[in-house]
C-alpha cells in the first residue's frame, strides 16, 4: 500500500515537534561542554566522577545522533518522492523508508519521555510471590523470566543478585540487577502486584487459581546520591547461596542479607531488604547488599516525595507500590493494565517480554499525554 501525501506530511510534523522537544540545539552544545571535560588530563582521577560524565555524554549524542538519522531517512524519502515525479517506480522504496522513519520516531519518542532525574540509571528488581505456596512462587518465576526475556529483546544486561528457589517449583525470592540505557526509566511502570489467573497445572483437579507476585522496582543509586543508613538499624544475616544464577552465584555460605527497620520521611516505619549472593566474597556481598538497600530505600522515599506533589497539584499519583497493577488471564487470553487500561489478547507474547506497549502506555499516561486501548 503505497504511503499518501497525508502520512508524509503528518510524520514531518512530528520530527520537527520532537526536535523542539528535545532542545536538540541546548543538547548540541552540551555534547560539546561534556566533551571538553573528557578531554581534561586529569579527567580520570576520580573514576566514579568520570564515568557518570561519560555516560551522561553518551544519552546526550544518544538523542541527538537519533534524531539525525530519523532526519536523514526523511530526506531520503524526498529524493524518491523526485524521483517518483520523474515517473520512476519508487513506491517500495518510499514505503520502505516511511516504515524505518515511523518505527525509529516511535523509539525516539519514547526515549524523549524517560527525563527523570533517575531515569538513566541501572535498575534493581525485587520479586516476591504472595502466599499460595507453589502457585504464587511459580507464578514469580513467569515474571522473572518475562523481564529477563524483556531486557535480552531491549539489549539491557541482566546481572542475577540473589535467587531462592522455591519449594516445589518457581522461586521465593530473587533480585536481579538490569544495566543498560535508561533501564530504570523503562523498568518503573513494573513496579506493583502482578496477579495471574489461570488454570493451575498443580492442580489434580484442573481448576482456576489466581496467585500474585509483588515487583519491586527502584533506581540503582551510586555515590552522587547520599542516603544515611546507620549501622545499628540494619540486622546482618548470612545465609547458603542457591538457585538459578548459575556461574554467577556462589554455592556457599556468602549470601548476604540485610534487614534496614527504620522510619522514612513522613513518619511511616518500613521493613526494608535486600540480599546478595552475586560475589565471591561475603565483604563484596555485603558491599553490594548496602547498596541494594539504600537503593530500596531511595525508591520508598522517591514516591513519598511524588505522592506529596500529587496532593499539590490535586492529581492522581504514581500508585504507590503494593497496589495491583496488572492482571494476567490465561484461560480468557487477556493482559490488561489496570492504570492505563491497555490491553492485549497475545497472553504468550507478553510472557515471552513482548511488554513496550505496556511500558509505553504507562509512560504516556503519566507524562499527560493521551492514552490508548487496544
Amino acid at each position: 500500500m503505497a504511503v499518501n501525501t497525508d502520512q508524509l506530511n503528518e510524520i514531518s510534523e512530528r520530527l520537527d515537534t520532537l526536535r523542539r522537544y528535545l532542545d536538540y540545539d541546548k543538547r548540541k552544545v552540551k555534547i560539546i561542554e561534556l566533551t571538553e571535560q573528557t578531554q581534561d588530563p586529569n579527567f580520570w582521577d576520580d573514576p566514579s566522577k568520570a564515568q557518570n560524565i561519560m555516560k551522561k555524554l553518551d544519552q546526550e549524542k544518544g538523542l541527538v545522533e537519533g534524531w539525525d538519522k530519523l532526519n536523514e531517512l526523511r530526506e531520503s524519502i524526498n529524493v524518491f518522492l523526485e524521483f517518483k515525479e520523474m515517473g520512476e517506480d519508487v513506491d517500495d522504496d518510499i514505503e520502505s523508508e516511511f516504515n524505518k522513519l515511523e518505527k525509529g520516531l516511535e523509539e525516539l519518542e519514547l526515549r524523549n519521555m524517560l527525563n527523570g532525574e533517575d531515569d538513566h540509571r541501572d535498575a534493581v528488581m525485587t520479586f516476591n510471590p504472595g502466599a499460595g505456596g507453589t502457585e504464587s512462587q511459580d507464578w514469580a518465576q513467569m515474571l522473572y523470566r518475562m523481564y529477563t526475556r524483556w531486557a535480552e529483546k531491549s539489549g539491557h544486561k541482566v546481572s542475577v543478585i540473589e535467587y531462592q528457589d522455591g519449594d516445589v517449583a518457581g522461586l521465593k525470592s530473587a533480585t536481579i540487577e538490569v544495566s543498560g540505557d535508561n533501564a530504570y526509566g523503562f523498568l518503573k511502570a513494573e513496579s506493583g502486584v502482578h496477579r495471574l489467573v489461570r488454570v493451575s497445572p498443580f492442580d489434580s483437579n484442573a481448576r482456576r487459581h489466581t496467585s500474585f507476585c509483588s515487583v519491586f522496582v527502584a533506581p540503582l543509586i551510586d555515590d552522587t546520591i547520599e542516603i544515611n543508613v546507620n549501622d545499628s538499624d540494619v540486622e546482618l544475616q548470612r545465609f547458603h547461596s542457591s538457585g538459578a544464577g548459575g556461574q554467577n552465584v556462589n554455592k556457599v555460605e556468602t549470601g548476604v542479607r540485610l534487614i534496614w527497620e527504620g522510619e522514612l520521611s513522613d513518619g511511616s516505619t518500613e521493613r526494608v531488604v535486600a540480599e546478595c549472593q552475586q560475589e565471591r566474597s561475603q565483604l563484596q556481598n555485603r558491599e553490594k547488599a548496602m547498596v541494594l538497600l539504600k537503593s530500596k530505600i531511595y525508591e520508598l522515599e522517591k514516591e513519598i516525595k511524588e505522592r506529596e506533589k500529587a496532593k499539590l497539584e490535586g492529581s492522581k499519583g504514581k500508585n504507590e507500590w503494593g497496589s495491583q497493577i496488572r492482571s494476567y488471564v490465561l484461560d480468557d487470553r487477556r493482559v490488561k493494565d489496570h492504570r492505563t487500561d491497555y490491553e492485549t489478547s497475545n497472553t504468550d507474547a507478553v510472557l515471552d517480554g513482548d511488554l513496550d506497549e505496556f511500558i509505553k502506555e504507562y509512560l504516556l499516561s503519566t507524562s499527560g499525554q493521551q492514552k490508548k486501548s487496544a
